[in-house]
């Protein structure tokens, strides 16, 4: 969503103030919004886009469907981003303990 933000922000030659200014919000949140670093609720979605002239759904990288509520929307992509993030936190506390026991292999042998 953050790159196709952009996309259509540059597309109407709008600066991220600019953007932020016409759809009420404020720069940083525009900027957080284009690095991935805040995602914004339905609401907030509907007034950005509206303020770019599309469709809420132009936004999403996923295929949708323009009659589905932009709140399952939400609810089905908030699902997939933490799933995705239980998966990274479960790869990361395997490879810890890997890293645990192959160091406490090391001083018992040592």
């Amino acid at each position: 969503m953050a790159i196709n933000l952009k996309e259509y922000r540059r597309k109407l030659d709008l600066t991220q103030e600019e953007l932020a200014e016409k759809a009420g919000v404020s720069t940083h949140y525009i900027a957080m919004i284009e690095t991935c670093k805040k995602y914004p609720k339905p609401n907030m979605l509907e007034q950005i886009a509206k303020t770019l002239g599309i469709s809420p759904h132009k936004l999403f990288s996923v295929e949708s469907d323009p009659n589905e509520p932009l709140e399952r929307l939400h609810q089905k992509i908030i699902a997939d981003i933490k799933q995705i993030a239980n998966e990274a936190v479960e790869k990361a506390v395997d490879s810890i303990e890997g890293k645990v026991s192959a160091y406490c292999a090391g001083k018992k042998g040592g």
